[in-house]
């Protein structure tokens, strides 16, 4: 392909702003491609983060056009049209600079929300055999691919409106854990999750469903939450 794309990238900390450069245009172009002859050929000051490159360790995720996504697996020909692309940095978290933020926050959540499993079972037993057929497993696996890259975060309006919220991610490993049939934690994990800033924070407006890179449904896995601290609060155990 010839020409160029016109690229505004965010720059600097919060109080940041748009900077324009010109990207020659590629056949099979990736907006981490452009990203990253932005960093290599014009402003070598320019910070972001990636590894894999192949989507799978979700590191590259920024806001790209308005959205949050996965710029590895995110091809310019699909997103910029007109010849134009935005990229800021994910929204719902602080910036550390250009294209980078702080995760500290989010991963402090799963910690708040009880997303550390708590094994029942020592080295010396046998390990548990739990039947793919298991309903709690079923609910379990539709959740456990979450490789914590934030998308579903910055793409959370709740989180935007009551940043105390746990957020989708958190929230989606609490239930993971619950249906974990040798994990011990289940109880605290619902005193957590069952606060103001739990699960029932959530409108169950499903950005994070339409934004995961890994089409997981916290949506539902949150609707789950909420089910079962209603069954444990009417049963006194909450």
């Amino acid at each position: 392909m010839q020409g160029t794309i016109s690229v505004s990238i965010w720059r600097g900390e919060e109080a940041g702003s748009f900077q324009p450069y010109e990207v020659p245009r590629r056949d099979n172009q990736t907006v981490l491609d452009v990203v990253t002859y932005v960093q290599r050929k014009l402003d070598a000051s320019l910070s972001y983060r990636f590894a894999c490159r192949v989507g799978m360790c979700g590191s590259c995720a920024m806001m790209v056009n308005g959205r949050a996504r996965w710029t590895c697996r995110t091809h310019v020909s699909r997103v910029a049209e007109s010849g134009k692309l935005t990229i800021a940095p994910l929204r719902n978290l602080p910036v550390i600079k250009d294209l980078s933020v702080e995760m500290t926050d989010f991963f402090d959540k799963w910690a708040k929300a009880g997303g550390a499993f708590k094994p029942t079972a020592t080295r010396a037993d046998d390990f548990a055999a739990i039947r793919p057929t298991d309903p709690n497993r079923r609910h379990a696996e539709g959740g456990i691919e979450c490789i914590g890259c934030g998308v579903c975060y910055a793409a959370c309006d709740v989180v935007a409106w009551k940043p105390g919220y746990l957020g989708p991610a958190a929230l989606n490993r609490a239930w993971t854990l619950i249906n974990d049939a040798r994990d011990g934690g289940g109880a605290g994990r619902l005193s957590a999750v069952a606060g103001d800033n739990g699960c029932h924070a959530c409108h169950s407006q499903q950005g994070c469903q339409e934004h995961c890179p890994q089409h997981l449904n916290p949506t539902a896995a949150i609707a789950g939450l909420k089910r079962a601290v209603a069954a444990a609060a009417l049963k006194g155990r909450l």
